[in-house]
């Protein structure tokens, strides 16, 4: 229907005759020429119907936005004057000599150059949003990186195998997607979370380097960087320890930062242990654009009189930590106020602060409330850890260690967004050593960090039965940006350590057959070593987009209540379906459909 695409014309193709076909972006009459802006999915071009011309200007006269036209006529040169050279196709134009009217459009719920449109009205009318170019832009970004990553490793020998949707329900995790079975009332499939106990059994059944791109579903709560569907690159590898995983996987992000936006990484990604991340910048998954960095203080307020530090500091699974902020000094205390708001939503109980006024004066030159409580070699030894200087400010955590690491962690990101501390470029960084188990006071027992999978570092398996918090996993994280782009680890290979790990998950054996029976199985038949990781696309596609939530990088999202505003899903279904899969509903107390 068409011999070009609208941007592939240019002054080379000057008074040749061309037939495009595409949307109309704008319609402009000026003083009887009419002017249409033309688009397709490579891009627009402006389009002249003269009224010498009556056939095809009678028709672009009646076009409004989003008609679909098809055009043929002759290409030439823009009056001089008239170039835009904001578009590719600014210096050039097409006289219609013909014009053909493919569809027309109902009046558009929003304009399509509108950069200010609701979320809610673009949801619900995604089919128009996805026309918009900057969305266009945008998933043709996504596909060219699945492409660079697909080429990268089927390059490597890696076989693309798909893996079941409907499977069972198994524990630990975000809650399940459940799908009744008609043909065995009752019971139900569940919808993978992700593949991971079926990439295991590919690499006991010889397969050696697997990957997918899967669809994943997690029932839980949702944010801008999570969706109840989503998309990751799962990856499994036989013979390989975690080091050689961790180089190949560094290879392939960095080919496709090169390919797609012409960036180098660093090679080789630098390293942090969980440990370590937690200490220096109280989150797992670090932002390392941003210097600023937790300081220890633990042991300088054991002595102090102000219960508020010295409790914690005596507690065992206490902390008093520190965090310098260049250039602090000038928050007023009203955005102190408003930090000390922001801490409170991750469970600390205020935000002691300290403004350095001058530095070399010691007490005399430092404003807080809290310095009557502090004496003057714990002041001093404040300012030399932290590197504190003259117009810089302190602020304080103290509490168990989990909340100053979450608050404080926090806090670091949020000051260094108010104060643009936050340096430009891509700064990837593994973490790695994480805790095998974590012991869940709520429940009173240990759970995985990652999931029940997961092997011990080989030197600590004996510890599994004398310590299990001191036992650290073969795991690994990759985090650009401070987010968390994949996760993996080396699997358990062995039935006798997997079963011995789930015990200690609180899964007994009539459970653990029950639920991971067909692995524990496969387990004993020759596994060989192997491990792998899984990499949210969604999340790596927004990065590299530079694009603030992964919404705008899905066709068809979920809002973050996880529901669809195109199809109107979740949905009710007739009483005919229900009977057949012998359910009833049976709405919550209070349930509003609304």
């Amino acid at each position: 229907m068409r011999t070009h695409l609208c941007e592939q014309l240019n002054q080379s193709h000057i008074d040749q005759t061309v037939t495009l076909a595409g949307w109309v972006l704008n319609r402009r009459d000026h003083g009887g020429v009419i002017f249409i802006d033309l688009r397709d999915r490579s891009g627009r071009i402006q389009v002249v119907a003269d009224p010498d011309y009556p056939a095809p200007f009678a028709i672009a006269d009646k076009s409004r936005n989003e008609y679909v036209l098809a055009v043929t006529g002759r290409v030439r040169a823009r009056p001089e004057g008239t170039a835009n050279d904001a578009l590719a196709t600014g210096k050039i134009e097409v006289i219609a000599d013909h014009i053909t009217l493919l569809s027309r459009s109902e009046p558009l719920p929003f304009q399509m150059d509108d950069d200010e449109i609701g979320e809610a009205t673009r949801l619900k009318y995604r089919f128009l949003d996805l026309r918009r170019l900057v969305m266009q832009s945008t998933l043709r970004m996504r596909h060219k990186i699945i492409s660079a990553l697909r080429r990268f490793l089927d390059q490597r020998e890696f076989v693309d195998i798909e893996t079941p949707i409907l499977t069972r329900s198994t524990p630990e995790g975000a809650r399940d997607y459940l799908v009744p079975s008609r043909t065995y009332p009752g019971q139900f499939f569940a919808l993978p979370q992700s593949p991971q106990l079926f990439k295991q059994l590919l690499m006991v059944s010889g397969f050696e380097r697997y990957y997918q791109i899967a669809r994943c579903f997690r029932d839980e709560d949702l944010r801008a960087d999570r969706q109840p569907e989503f998309t990751q690159l799962d990856i499994e590898v036989s013979f390989m320890d975690e080091d050689e995983i961790i180089g190949l996987m560094e290879q392939m992000i960095r080919y496709c930062f090169k390919t797609i936006l012409e960036v180098e990484l660093p090679n080789p990604v630098p390293r942090i242990t969980y440990a370590d991340a937690r200490s220096r910048y109280g989150i797992d998954r670090p932002d390392l654009r941003v210097s600023l960095e937790l300081t220890e203080i633990t042991d300088l307020m054991k002595g102090v009189e102000f219960k508020v530090f010295s409790g914690p500091a005596n507690d065992a699974n206490g902390r008093v930590a520190a965090l310098n902020v260049p250039g602090g000094n000038k928050l007023s205390r009203a955005q102190i106020d408003q930090y000390t708001a922001f801490v409170a939503q991750y469970g600390a109980r205020g935000l002691a602060y300290i403004k350095v006024n001058d530095a070399p004066a010691g007490r005399e030159g430092l404003q807080s409330p809290i310095l009557k409580f502090l004496p003057d070699d714990v002041l001093s030894e404040i300012l030399s850890r932290t590197g504190a200087a003259t117009g810089d400010l302190i602020f304080f955590g103290a509490d168990q260690a989990s909340v100053v690491n979450d608050a404080l962690g926090a806090l670091r990101l949020e000051v260094a967004r108010d104060l643009n501390l936050i340096a430009p470029g891509w700064r990837p960084v593994w973490v790695v050593d994480f805790p095998l188990l974590e012991w869940s006071e709520q429940d009173q027992r240990w759970q995985s960090p990652h999931h029940p999978f997961t092997a011990p570092r080989t030197e600590h398996i004996a510890l599994l039965k004398t310590d299990p918090g001191k036992v650290l996993s073969r795991a690994y994280d990759l985090v650009l940006n401070g987010s968390e782009l994949g996760g993996g680890s080396i699997r358990i290979h062995q039935a006798d350590l997997q079963q011995q790990v789930l015990r200690l998950l609180g899964v007994d054996a009539a459970q653990a057959e029950a639920k991971f029976g067909f692995l524990l199985r496969a387990l004993k038949f020759g596994a060989p070593p192997h491990g792998g990781i899984a990499f949210g696309i969604d999340r790596l596609v927004a990065l590299m987009c530079e694009v603030g939530s992964i919404r705008d990088v899905i066709a068809f999202p979920k809002t973050q209540k996880a529901s669809c505003l195109l199809t109107e899903a979740p949905s009710t279904v007739d009483e005919k379906q229900l009977r057949e899969l012998g359910l009833v509903v049976k709405k919550p107390r209070g349930y509003d459909a609304k």
